[in-house]
């Protein structure tokens, strides 16, 4: 069991592995040493961020479902957090459940019907549903509409404050650790097989008698439960909720660090997230420093960037760092 694992270490991609998980470690302890306070908020979306990315890889890596509407999930789970905070209900043991299965829910609901199309089908139903929940969401005045909604963050009964950066960080950071690992076993289960199958050839699995459809809607299901997960984590990090969190715009940037960090890899996701909110922390100034205002176009730069890893990087960040172990 160890030397595998001493084994997977001594490679470039265990190392960037081993070093990535350090910093994420480490990070609270360094932003208080050097009185950086702001690189932990960074720090804390991109491990949010890195929960979702992960569970859309679920069923776009390893299911070659291209949703186009992930951030769907974001926003319900964050607006059932919010709706409760705004009705009195502030214990986190019942707001969470509560957004999980909601999302879930949802995902059960529209994974019943795009799951029967194919193709460009598929991603313009995820499209309609996901700028339907967009739309209810900013036509709910009572819970400020486009403006969105100011929240309480969730109550855990003294267990831990979420108003505290560093307690919320190790949070977030505990959730992703728990996805990543929920994901690696059912990569290698043979649930995770036969959703590879189904990606490579779907007709070929259903006459061996797995029922793909099924298959595909449980996966569905499991990445809509996360996606809700990482939505009441950004609720709570913000103490706000607002119908942009979940905008198609957002789903293609969860598309975006999916593909950036390397489809249908463990840690790619990861990678993805990092490098997105890495360059655009960076960008934005820079471009500020050339003409005031031009650091909110940095995607301009951004763009051609990603062609590049397109054009010669098809595995994205992870296919970088050699052989691939997981």
């Amino acid at each position: 069991m160890i030397a595998p694992v001493i084994a997977a270490l001594r490679t470039p991609r265990g190392l960037v592995a081993l070093a990535v998980l350090v910093l994420f470690a480490v990070l609270p302890l360094l932003t208080q040493a050097f009185d950086q306070r702001y690189l932990l908020s960074i720090g804390t979306r991109i491990v949010i961020w890195s929960i979702a990315a992960v569970s859309l890889n679920m069923i776009l890596g390893y299911g070659g479902m291209v949703s186009f509407g992930h951030a769907a999930f974001f926003g319900i789970g964050g607006y059932a957090v919010g709706i409760l905070s705004a009705s009195g209900v502030s214990d986190g043991w019942v707001q969470w459940p509560v957004a999980i299965l909601a999302a879930a829910a949802w995902a059960a609901l529209i994974g019943a019907l795009s799951l029967r199309t194919r193709g460009v089908y598929f991603i313009m139903i995820t499209l309609a549903f996901a700028q339907l929940v967009y739309y209810v969401g900013a036509s709910l005045e009572a819970y400020g509409g486009d403006d969105g909604l100011n929240i309480g963050r969730s109550r855990f009964s003294g267990l831990i404050d979420l108003r505290d950066k560093a307690s919320f960080y190790w949070l977030c950071l505990v959730l992703l650790l728990a996805t990543l690992w929920f994901c690696s076993r059912l990569a290698v289960s043979r649930f995770g097989f036969v959703l590879r199958g189904a990606k490579a050839n779907d007709q070929r699995m259903s006459a061996l008698g797995f029922p793909v459809f099924w298959y595909r809607l449980t996966a569905f299901v499991i990445a809509g439960a996360f996606g809700g997960l990482a939505g009441v984590l950004l609720a709570n990090e913000g103490a706000y909720v607002s119908p942009a969190m979940m905008s198609w715009v957002k789903s293609g940037d969860l598309i975006v660090i999916v593909v950036l960090g390397g489809m249908g890899t463990l840690l790619g996701p990861v990678y993805g997230a990092i490098a997105f909110f890495t360059l655009e922390e960076s960008l934005k100034p820079l471009m500020d420093l050339v003409h005031k205002g031009w650091g909110e176009y940095w995607q301009i730069v951004f763009g051609p960037m990603l062609v590049l890893v397109a054009l010669y990087a098809k595995g994205g960040i992870s296919s970088l760092l050699g052989r691939r172990h997981d």
